[in-house]
C-alpha cells in the first residue's frame, strides 16, 4: 500500500474504534418502507428511517411518467442548462412549483444538497453577515463556509440569541438568517414567526430550507412558512422526500433567481436534472397538490401523532411531527441498540456526530403515510421489548 494508503486505513480504523464507521448496506424491496439485505436472504426490514413520508417513491403512476418521457425524450439532459440541457420540461416543473407555492419564480437544482449551497453562495460574499441555526443541515453549512461571509451560530432555535447575532455586524453589507422550518435530525420546528418579526426589526434577509416540510405540512402541504404565514426572502425546498422524487429547488423574487442562474456554481457547472425524473416529479405535484395530498398527509399525521404519544416520555419536548429522534448518547450505544432494532427486523440507523453533537446519539425514527397500522403496531412493540428508551437501551 502506499503512504496515503496507510494514513487512511489507520484514520478509518480510528473511526471504528469510535464506533463512528459509515458502511453502505445494499438493501432491496418492493417499495421503501420494507427492504431486505441484498447480501442475506433474511426476513424484510420494516424501515422506520425512510424520508418517502407520502409514500410516493414507488408510486406507479410516477414510475409509469418517468418511463414514458424516457421513451419520448431520452434519459439524460446532456448537459447543464446555460449550455445543452434545458427542457420544456424544467419550465414547466418550475412553473408548477411556483403556482403551488405561491411564489413569483423557482429554480431547479440536481440536489437538495446543490440548492442550499448554490442559494447561499450566489447570494451572499465577502462583507456580509450570515447568522445560522446550530443545527441547520451539513448543506446549509457548508453553503455558509463555502460564501466567504462572517458567519454567526446562534444556539438551537434560541430567538434572543438570533436577534443578538443579527446585531453584531451593523456594518455588514447585507446580513441573512438561515434555517430549516423543521430540523432533519432534532424533528422541532423553527420558532419561524419570532425569527422573521427579528429580520424585518433589523433589515436581515430569511432564508428557510422547508426540506422536511414541503408536501407534508402545512396548507396544501405548502410547509411551515405558508402555515404561520411568512414570507422569507428566500424559500428553499427538495423533491427527494414528500415528493419521492429527487432533487431540489430555490424560491423567491425573479431577481433572486436570476442572480442564482448567473452566479450559482452548482447550477451553472452541473447537468441539469434528468428528464424523467421531471416528469415524474410533475405527477407527484398533481397528487401533492390535490385532495389525495391532503388525505396522504392527514394519514401521515395520524402515524405521527400515534408514535409520538407512544414515545413521548422518551422524545424531546419540542418535536412535534414525523421525525422522532431517540436520543441514546453514546456512539456505541446507540449503535447496539440500531443493531438490537435490526434483529427484530426494525430498519432505524444510529445517527451518530457529526450529523449530531458530540453524546447525543440517536436513533432516528421517521414516519410514512404508508406505514400501515401493523407496522406501527410492530416498531411499538419492539422498542418495549428492547426496552429502548431516551438515554441509553436499558439491559
Amino acid at each position: 500500500m502506499s503512504r496515503l494508503d496507510d494514513e487512511l486505513s489507520n484514520e478509518l480504523a480510528d473511526l471504528d474504534r469510535r464506533a463512528r464507521l459509515r458502511t453502505n448496506v445494499p438493501y432491496s424491496g418492493p417499495d421503501r418502507l420494507h427492504l431486505t439485505p441484498a447480501q442475506s436472504h433474511s426476513a424484510s426490514l420494516l424501515s422506520f428511517c425512510s424520508n418517502d413520508y407520502l409514500g410516493l417513491a414507488t408510486d406507479a403512476r410516477l414510475a409509469n411518467a418517468a418511463s414514458e418521457a424516457a421513451t419520448r425524450l431520452g434519459v439524460g439532459s446532456s448537459a447543464s442548462r446555460l449550455v445543452a440541457g434545458d427542457s420544456p420540461l424544467h419550465h414547466q416543473l418550475e412553473t408548477g412549483l411556483a403556482s403551488y407555492l405561491d411564489q413569483e419564480a423557482t429554480l431547479l437544482f440536481p440536489t437538495g444538497y446543490q440548492a442550499n449551497i448554490g442559494a447561499i453562495t450566489a447570494l451572499t460574499g465577502t462583507g456580509d453577515h450570515i447568522v445560522s441555526d446550530a443545527a441547520n443541515h451539513a448543506s446549509l453549512i457548508d453553503g455558509c463556509r463555502l460564501s466567504r461571509a462572517t458567519v454567526t451560530i446562534y444556539p438551537h432555535a434560541d430567538v434572543e440569541a438570533a436577534q443578538r447575532a443579527l446585531a453584531k455586524y451593523p456594518a455588514a453589507r447585507r446580513t441573512f438568517l438561515i434555517t430549516e422550518s423543521i430540523f432533519s435530525m432534532d424533528g422541532d420546528r423553527a420558532p419561524l414567526v419570532d425569527l422573521a418579526t427579528a429580520c424585518n426589526e433589523s433589515g436581515a434577509n430569511l432564508i428557510v430550507d422547508e426540506a422536511h416540510a414541503l408536501g407534508a405540512l402545512g396548507p396544501n402541504g405548502k410547509g411551515i412558512c405558508a402555515e404561520t404565514g411568512i414570507r422569507p426572502a428566500v424559500t428553499i425546498g427538495t423533491l427527494g422526500k414528500a415528493f419521492g422524487t429527487s432533487g431540489g429547488f430555490v424560491a423567491g423574487s425573479p431577481a433572486v433567481i436570476n442572480t442564482l442562474v448567473n452566479r450559482a456554481r452548482t447550477y451553472i457547472y452541473t447537468t441539469a436534472p434528468a428528464l424523467p425524473i421531471l416528469a415524474a416529479t410533475l405527477t407527484a405535484l398533481e397528487i401533492v397538490s390535490s385532495t389525495e395530498g391532503d388525505r396522504l398527509r392527514r394519514r401521515l399525521a395520524d402515524v405521527a401523532n400515534q408514535v409520538r404519544s407512544a414515545l413521548q416520555p422518551s422524545l424531546p419536548s419540542a418535536v412535534s411531527d414525523h421525525i422522532l429522534p431517540l436520543i441514546v448518547g453514546r456512539d456505541a450505544d446507540a449503535l447496539a441498540a440500531a443493531l438490537a432494532l435490526k434483529q427484530h427486523g426494525i430498519l432505524v440507523p444510529a445517527i451518530r456526530p457529526p450529523t449530531v453533537p458530540e453524546n447525543a446519539a440517536r436513533l432516528r425514527i421517521t414516519l410514512s403515510a404508508a406505514h400501515q397500522p401493523d407496522d406501527i403496531n410492530r416498531l411499538l412493540t419492539s422498542l418495549a421489548a428492547l426496552n429502548i428508551t431516551g438515554g441509553r437501551p436499558l439491559p
